[in-house]
C-alpha cells in the first residue's frame, strides 16, 4: 500500500513539473563556429535527455567488450566450482552409504576439480578411511590443520587416526594444540584433561579444566575441580600439609558430599586443633553420605579421648541419620572398644536376621571379647564367610581398598563406593516351565507358575504343600484350562553364574528338606471332608 501510494505520489509530482514547464514557455539558443541552434525550452530538455540515455547505452557496450574476457574466466570457472560441488555431493553421500568405489571416484573427482575446497579435503579424508589407507586420511587431515578455517577440523583427524594406531603421544600433542587455539573446544579440552590426570598432573590437570570451564555444566565442573584438588592435596600430605589442607577446604566447599575431601579435612583439621570445624564438615557430608572412612575421622577427632568418649561422640553422629546401617556399626565398633557389649548389640540388633559380611564379622568379635565362646565366634565367621558383600570403592570391574580420584580406564571420578558387581542382583526373568500334559498330571495339582525376577539367593525354599487327592477326569479339566490361559513363552536363562556359597542370607544354614516321595497319608476326618467338596 506505501509503495502505491509513493509511486502515485511520484506521477503527481512528474506531472506537475511538466505543466509549470508548459505555462512557462522560452526558448534555448546555442551558437558555436559559426552555427545557430535554437528550440524551445521543452525540446532542448528532451535533446538533453536523449543525449545523456545514448551516453550511458555506449558505455555500457564499450564496458561489456572491454570486460568479456574476464566475465568468460568467470562462467568457466563457475561452471567448475559447480561440478565440483557436486562430485563433493556425490562423494559425502556414498560415504554415508558406505560405498567406497563411488566415494573413492567423487573424491579424486573433487580434488581434479575444486582441489582447495575444505569439503574436498574431507570427502578425501573419509574416503581414505573408509579403504583403510590411514597414510591417505592423515595427509589430508595434515592438509586441513595447515589451514586456518578447517585447522581445528584437522586437528581431531589427527587425534582419532593417532588413537587408532595407539600412538598416546602423537594423540596427546594433538589435543594440546587444539585446546590451545581454541580452549573451549570440549573434545581438546577433555582429552588434555584425561593425559595429565592419567599422569597424575593434578597441577595440570586443575588448569586444564579452568580452561574448559565454558562448556562443562556448573555442578559438572564443581564436582571434576574438587575431586582434583582432593587427589592433589593427597599427592601432597606427606610433603606439604598446609598446602594439602587448603587445597581440601576448597574441595569441600565444591562438593560436600565427596566422602574422600570430607575425611581427609576432617583429619587435617583435628591435627592442627581446629575441632568444631572439623566436625562441621564430617557431620555434613555424613548427612548427605554416610561412610566408614568418615565414621573413621569422626571418632579420631580428639586423639586424646577415651574410649567412652568415643563410643558418645559415635552415637552423636549416628543420630544424625537414624536408622542407618553405616552408623549402627561406627557404634558397634566404638561400643566394642568401651567393653559396652550390650550397646553393640543393641545397635546390630536390627541387621542379624539377613547380617552383610561387616556385621557378622563385628558380632564375631563381640563374641570373643566377652564371652569367649569359640563356637559363637566359629558361627559368626562362618556367617561371615557366606554373607553377602560390603561396599567397596569400584570402578571398571576393578575394586581398590581405597579412594583413587582415576578409574583404571582413566574416567576422572570413576570410582563409586558400592557392592562389587552389584549388576549380578538385577532382576532378570528365569526359565518358565511349560504345563504337563493332563495324562501325567495323574492325582497331583498343577502349581500356577509365574515369572519371578532371578533370585539373589537369600530367599528360604518352602516345603512343598501337600497335593490334594482329585480324580483323573478333574485333574485333565484343570490341564486343559492351564494350557488354554498359557500363552508360550521363550526361555531365557540369566548370563549370571550363581556363586557356590549362596550364604547366609539365602535361610540354607540348616538341613535341606527332603522333597516327599509319595503323598502323605490322610486322616479319616480328611477323607470325609473329601466327599463333600
Amino acid at each position: 500500500m506505501i509503495r502505491v501510494i509513493l509511486f502515485l505520489v511520484s506521477v503527481a509530482i512528474i506531472a506537475a513539473g511538466f505543466v509549470w514547464v508548459a505555462d512557462r514557455p522560452g526558448d534555448v539558443a546555442i551558437t558555436w563556429m559559426g552555427y545557430r541552434i535554437e528550440a524551445s525550452l521543452m525540446v532542448a530538455a528532451l535533446a538533453v535527455a536523449a543525449l545523456i540515455l545514448i551516453a550511458i547505452l555506449l558505455w555500457s557496450v564499450v564496458r561489456g567488450i572491454l570486460r568479456s574476457p574476464e566475465q568468460v574466466s568467470l562462467f568457466f570457472r563457475h561452471r567448475r566450482a559447480m561440478k565440483g560441488y557436486l562430485a563433493i555431493s556425490r562423494g559425502l553421500i556414498a560415504v554415508g552409504a558406505g560405498d567406497l568405489r563411488i566415494a573413492r571416484k567423487a573424491a579424486d573427482e573433487a580434488a581434479r576439480l575444486s582441489g582447495g575446497d575444505p569439503l574436498t579435503l574431507l570427502l578425501s579424508a573419509q574416503s581414505a578411511q573408509m579403504a583403510g589407507d590411514r597414510g591417505g586420511a592423515e595427509r589430508a587431515f595434515r592438509a586441513m590443520a595447515e589451514r586456518d578455517d578447517t585447522k581445528l577440523l584437522g586437528l581431531r583427524g589427527l587425534y582419532i587416526e593417532a588413537q587408532r594406531r595407539d600412538d598416546a603421544q602423537a594423540a596427546r600433542l594433538v589435543a594440546e594444540q587444539a585446546a590451545k587455539a581454541q580452549p573451549s573446544l570440549a573434545w581438546a579440552g577433555q582429552a588434555v584433561l584425561d593425559y595429565r590426570c592419567a599422569a597424575a598432573d593434578w597441577a595440570g590437570a586443575l588448569s586444564a579444566l579452568d580452561h574448559m570451564k565454558g562448556a562443562l555444566e556448573k555442578a559438572d565442573y564443581r564436582r571434576k575441580r574438587a575431586v582434583l584438588l582432593t587427589a592433589r592435596a593427597l599427592a601432597l600430605e606427606d610433603i606439604d600439609r598446609d598446602a594439602a589442607r587448603a587445597l581440601v577446604l576448597e574441595a569441600v566447599k565444591l562438593a560436600p558430599d565427596l566422602v574422600p575431601a570430607a575425611a581427609l579435612a576432617g583429619r587435617r583439621l583435628a591435627e592442627s586443633g581446629e575441632h568444631r570445624k572439623a566436625r562441621k564438615i564430617l557431620e555434613a557430608a555424613w548427612t548427605i553420605n554416610p561412610h566408614p572412612d568418615i565414621a573413621d575421622a569422626y571418632a579420631n577427632l580428639r586423639l586424646g579421648d577415651s574410649a567412652r568418649e568415643r563410643l558418645a561422640r559415635m552415637q552423636k553422629l549416628a543420630d544424625k541419620v537414624r536408622g542407618q546401617l553405616e552408623g549402627a556399626i561406627a557404634v558397634a565398633r566404638a561400643a566394642l572398644d568401651a567393653r559396652e557389649f550390650r550397646i553393640a548389640r543393641a545397635a546390630l540388633a536390627p541387621y542379624l536376621s539377613v547380617p552383610i559380611r561387616r556385621v557378622a564379622t563385628v558380632m564375631a568379635e563381640i563374641e570373643e571379647t566377652e564371652h569367649g565362646d569359640e563356637g559363637r565366634v566359629r558361627e559368626w565367621m562362618g556367617r561371615a564367610m557366606r554373607a553377602s558383600g560390603d561396599p567397596l570403592w569400584t570402578a571398571d570391574g576393578v575394586v581398590s581398598d581405597r579412594w583413587l580420584p582415576v578409574s583404571p580406564n582413566g574416567r576422572l571420578d570413576g570410582f563409586e563406593w558400592k557392592l562389587p558387581l552389584a549388576e549380578i542382583g538385577v532382576s532378570r526373568p528365569v526359565i518358565e516351565v511349560a504345563a504337563p500334559p493332563a495324562a501325567e498330571l495323574g492325582e497331583v495339582s498343577v502349581p500356577d507358575l509365574k515369572t519371578q525376577p532371578a533370585p539373589e539367593l537369600q530367599s528360604k525354599p518352602e516345603p512343598l504343600e501337600k497335593p490334594a487327592r482329585k480324580s483323573t477326569k478333574s485333574a485333565a479339566k484343570f490341564a486343559g484350562k492351564a494350557a488354554a490361559k498359557a500363552k508360550p513363552v521363550e526361555p531365557v536363562i540369566p548370563l549370571v553364574h550363581a556363586p557356590d556359597d549362596p550364604g547366609p542370607d539365602s535361610g540354607l544354614d540348616g538341613d535341606p528338606v527332603p522333597e516327599p516321595s509319595s503323598p502323605p497319608a490322610r486322616d479319616a476326618w480328611q477323607r470325609i471332608m473329601q466327599l463333600f467338596r
